[in-house]
């Protein structure tokens, strides 16, 4: 939309100063389409380049009897149909006459849909990009339910768009509802409808079976049909503009804290499109009445799946391995997961039990279940200290790969790097291994002098030894250094302001 004070100049400078479209344009710093649509609804016959004889004239026939068939047809296939037929000219020019005659059916008018109070709510899934946990890109996704009369809103952020979440934002919804609303309405996720031909629909039988539990109806949305689930589609927009962006968050718990209090707070306070008189927190308070009672027991949503432990006491869930007792392995065992803990079962008995992790590719151990394996099998011991060189030096793999060929002592190699690991850190020991390797020397002899000579050239103190307990939780920890080359730069911006 423009000014009436501009249609008025654009009027003036083409009928009185009988300046040009694009001059017009140009001078006002507005598109050239704008300037033509004021002077067509002004009716001024401004377009004299229609008048003028074009290369399409004498495919318009063709070109218009084709659409008037195929009104959808698109532009590129119409023009490389006329291409055939001699069309000499361009695709650009060529869209833009397409464009207008294309025929247009007429706008879809919409009834304002009404609902009483507690009968029908809208839910759906919400994307907020990703988040990264270490190694893992993990999708931050809401789910949003609202009331269709009073318009209240829930919202609940979870790092996946799985079932046993999807489960779970319904139920801390009908939590903070305190009750369940009669219908709930989906669109086609395949977490509610698993196919739908027609009006034929099959839906996700774990999802019957949580609609039977609370006593509703769940309804999906016709096919194209989003006008329907217009409230949630606009409760997502409202929740992107007024919570999410610019928020400042340390972890999800604080993240769904900050959403909780939102929709309590400010979503609660703004004015009820069904009632002025009202906010939405004073709607919902009258329709809470009316919705249905919640069930004795809630509807477990846990995460569940069934594992096998391989030939190390170990079950893979959700790219992480989580350790089990070592007498398990080989065995067939369940994992119960919810959002903080992880829980092995073998039958109804709980054998292990880890905080969850988000990450990507980590061990996730209980210590009594590896010093009760290292006590079975000495050679754990060993295998354990390869681990730690595996993680602080990757070169340590050749290096020992090398010592194996010659027949060398693994278990004294090990032992010996470790101390230098311990001595010098982990950085300078991959460097001197990696020359060592470099100047084919792979011995344990090699790389202590590398690392000697190099502690001599940058004049550095000798490093002293710390002498840890014998625990494998704090001496199998490798700690990763910051880099200092970030106070580098911090140190030259402060010079610069200088």
């Amino acid at each position: 939309m423009i000014s009436k004070e501009l249609e008025a100049k654009i009027l003036r400078f083409y009928h009185a100063e009988k300046w040009k479209v694009g001059t017009i344009a140009k001078q006002l710093g507005i598109h050239h389409n704008t300037v033509e649509r004021v002077l067509t609804q002004a009716s001024s016959p401004f377009l004299k380049r229609t008048d003028r004889p074009s290369i399409v004239d004498p495919y318009m026939p063709f070109v218009l009897e084709t659409l008037e068939e195929y009104p959808t047809l698109t532009a590129s296939r119409l023009f490389e149909m006329i291409k055939e037929r001699g069309y000499p000219g361009g695709p650009d020019h060529f869209r833009s006459i397409v464009a207008r005659h294309r025929p247009r059916p007429p706008a879809e008018a919409y009834l304002r849909l009404r609902t009483l109070p507690a009968e029908q709510a809208q839910v759906d899934w919400a994307s907020f990009g990703n988040i990264q946990f270490g190694r893992a890109s993990r999708r931050l996704s809401a789910f949003v339910l609202v009331l269709s009369w009073s318009r209240q809103i829930f919202v609940r952020f979870f790092l996946n768009q799985r079932m046993s979440s999807f489960l779970r934002g319904h139920v801390e919804a009908f939590q903070f509802l305190d009750g369940v609303p009669r219908v709930l309405l989906y669109d086609n996720l395949k977490s509610a409808v698993l196919e739908r031909v027609g009006d034929a629909i099959r839906f996700h039988p774990v999802l019957l079976d949580f609609a039977a539990h609370y006593r509703y109806e769940p309804r999906p949305v016709p096919v194209r049909r989003a006008c329907e689930k217009g409230r949630v589609e606009r409760a997502i927009r409202y929740i992107r503009g007024a919570f999410f962006a610019a928020r400042n968050w340390t972890d999800m718990d604080d993240l769904n804290a900050q959403a909780l209090a939102w929709c309590k707070g400010p979503a609660g306070q703004r004015r009820c499109p069904e009632d002025k008189e009202m906010t939405v927190q004073e709607a919902c308070e009258q329709e809470k009445a009316f919705l249905l009672s919640l069930p004795d027991n809630p509807f477990p949503v846990d995460d569940k799946k069934e594992v096998s432990v391989g030939k190390t006491p170990y079950v893979r869930f959700d790219l992480n391995d989580y350790s089990v007792p070592y007498q398990l392995t080989r065995c067939t065992l369940v994992i119960m997961a919810d959002e903080k803990t992880v829980r092995v079962l073998d039958g109804n008995k709980v054998v292990a039990e880890h905080k969850r992790s988000y990450d990507k590719g980590q061990q996730i151990e209980d210590p009594t279940h590896i010093e009760e394996l290292i006590q079975q099998k000495r050679q754990a011991r060993k295998h354990r200290g390869m681990d730690r060189l595996y993680y602080a030096a990757p070169s340590s793999r050749d290096l020992l790969s090398v010592t194996a060929k010659q027949g060398g002592n693994l278990g004294s190699v090990t032992a010996g790097l470790l101390r230098l690991l311990d001595r010098f850190g982990r950085e300078e020991l991959e460097l001197g291994i990696a020359e060592a390797l470099e100047k084919d020397s792979p011995h344990l002899a090699a790389v202590r002098q590398i690392l000697d000579r190099r502690l001599h050239e940058r004049k550095a103190p000798p490093p002293i030894a710390v002498e840890l307990p014998e625990d494998s939780r704090v001496r199998d920890v490798t700690v990763k250094p910051h880099s200092l080359k970030t106070y580098d730069s911090i140190r030259k911006e402060d010079s610069d302001e200088r």
